[in-house]
């Protein structure tokens, strides 16, 4: 019985080390997911941020058209990144609606004259609430919402160029 005491530590160490390993080859998905996808958007009240665009207000949202809720922000560097694709998803005639958080008008006039402005309408949510409301754990991070104002898809991170095409195809199919 000694003898097998004496190897435990190394056995213990094999195991440990085993799990390392495996944790660096496959390193599990820590995306965090809306609960908000498959349910309609919440209701959301948010004042204009820009004097010349509207608010968000979802009774918007079930006009009859799908559109876009990209959840950004001026300071973000992923969403200077993403700004060449929003643009594109909107020249295919995608509709974008955003949810500026924690940001200030200035600040987003700046963002929006530098990298392009893709949005119709930019709500202001310096408290969060909205977008944990929308189970949104970060900037930047884009929904999908379609007709009847059903959260049918959401894209965490920026938004790359091989991505628009499916952005698109959520958009044709929450017709």
């Amino acid at each position: 019985m000694k003898k097998l005491l004496i190897w435990l530590p190394l056995g213990l160490f094999v195991i440990v080390f085993a799990l390392v390993v495996n944790g660096l080859i496959e390193p599990s998905d820590r995306l965090v997911r809306s609960a908000m996808v498959g349910k309609p958007l919440p209701a959301l009240r948010l004042p204009p941020l820009l004097p010349d665009k509207d608010g968000i207000d979802t009774s918007a949202t079930r006009s009859g058209k799908p559109r876009m809720l990209n959840v950004f922000a001026s300071w973000c560097i992923p969403c200077v990144a993403e700004a060449p694709q929003l643009m594109k998803l909107k020249q295919a005639g995608a509709e974008i609606d955003a949810i500026a958080v924690r940001d200030t008008t200035g600040d987003v006039q700046a963002f929006l004259a530098r990298n392009g402005d893709p949005y119709t309408r930019i709500g202001d949510d310096r408290a969060m609430r909205a977008q944990l409301s929308l189970g949104s754990s970060g900037v930047p991070e884009t929904f999908v919402i379609d007709s009847r104002g059903v959260i049918v898809d959401q894209h965490i991170g920026d938004i790359r160029a091989e991505d628009v095409p499916k952005l698109l195809a959520a958009l044709e199919k929450a017709k």
